[in-house]
């Protein structure tokens, strides 16, 4: 069992963005401390849900801060970039932290960041297949063309090479996030594990990593590939000696920083949207993850494993909004949760 904290750099109602970085960054330092396997950084633009717009950039300052930890993106929006250019902030990140950095990227929304960084909307709904494949193959191969709708250029070098070793294993890891069958089937295509959104329980989450497997299979994966994907699930945790303890924190901060932050989002085309109710969306999520005793925190981790067959873990740890109350929560992840699920 691998289990990280995963990290929005949120802005609850009355902080300022300082604030919510700051304690994204000294969680992350603790985290190590505490000895958790991953920091996962959230990415977001324009919106207090999360204040970090660069989840690689914050990714190499921990990486820099840290010695043993490892850190991903949990996503690098990948619409709103070149990849080229971010496969090779991945392989400088790959090569000067020793192999502790995880690329994990995503669709992302139909979200006013498409018109501010000249993407278009297109890049969202037709063009993230495309983005995924230049990105696998800037990871995997010595040099380079792309001739495709929306890239296009002459062979050019892979500098600097992810790994001397011309594998399909070299180089940085690489996750997708996955919310629908068709980047379920992305993903399995190449190989690719996934990160499973903390809005789904358990029941969805065996059938996705299923339909990952089955498309494998059908795309000719190798047995030993498909039992090596490494999928990763995201949740929430707060521990308390009470489950009611550990719920009332939540209860009270979730909501108004759901509220404050997802109002704030802005569709590109001015679609209309549906926004979860916070009260209830908080609910959901303390009853679909760790939230609660130690013990409890525990089996649920192990529950989930077992009916999804999932063993890596990135958990919101920061759903008091308080500092020291995150700072707690992280350590008492690492001495009182880690030790059961050995």
């Amino acid at each position: 069992m691998r289990v990280g904290s995963f990290v929005l750099a949120a802005q609850f109602p009355g902080q300022g963005e300082g604030e919510a970085l700051h304690r994204a960054v000294r969680s992350a330092e603790v985290a190590e401390e505490a000895g958790l396997d991953t920091v996962w950084l959230a990415e977001h633009h324009f919106v207090p849900y999360g204040t970090c717009p660069s989840a690689i950039t914050l990714a190499a300052l921990l990486l820099g801060r840290t010695r043993r930890i490892r850190v991903g993106t949990a996503v690098s929006v990948l619409p709103t970039v070149h990849p080229v250019a971010l496969g090779e902030q991945a392989a400088l990140l790959h090569h000067t932290s020793g192999g502790r950095f995880t690329l994990g990227v995503g669709r992302g929304g139909p979200w006013v960041d498409l018109e501010v960084f000249g993407a278009g909307l297109e890049a969202y709904e037709k063009g993230f297949p495309e983005s995924l494949e230049l990105l696998v193959r800037w990871l995997r191969e010595s040099s380079v063309a792309a001739d495709g709708e929306r890239f296009r250029f002459r062979e050019v070098p892979v500098v600097p090479r992810p790994s001397e070793a011309l594998t399909e294993a070299a180089g940085p890891e690489l996750v997708v996030a996955c919310t629908s069958p068709s980047s379920v089937r992305l993903a399995a295509e190449r190989g690719l594990s996934m990160l499973l959104g903390m809005h789904v329980g358990d029941e969805e989450k065996a059938e996705m990593v299923a339909l990952w497997r089955q498309h494998a299979r059908a795309c000719g994966r190798s047995p030993e590939e498909i039992r090596a994907a490494s999928h990763v699930s995201a949740g929430v945790c707060q521990i308390a000696d009470r489950r009611v303890d550990a719920a009332e924190t939540l209860m009270k901060a979730m909501p108004g920083w759901l509220k404050h932050g997802l109002e704030a989002h802005v569709t590109v085309d001015g679609r209309a949207r549906r926004m979860r109710d916070p009260l209830a969306y908080t609910e959901l999520l303390c009853g679909l993850h760790p939230v609660g005793t130690p013990r409890l925190c525990a089996d649920r981790l192990a529950a989930t494993s077992e009916r999804t067959g999932i063993s890596r873990f990135a958990l919101l740890v920061e759903g008091s909004g308080d500092l020291a109350a995150t700072e707690e929560n992280v350590r008492r992840l690492g001495a009182e949760v880690l030790p059961q699920l050995v």
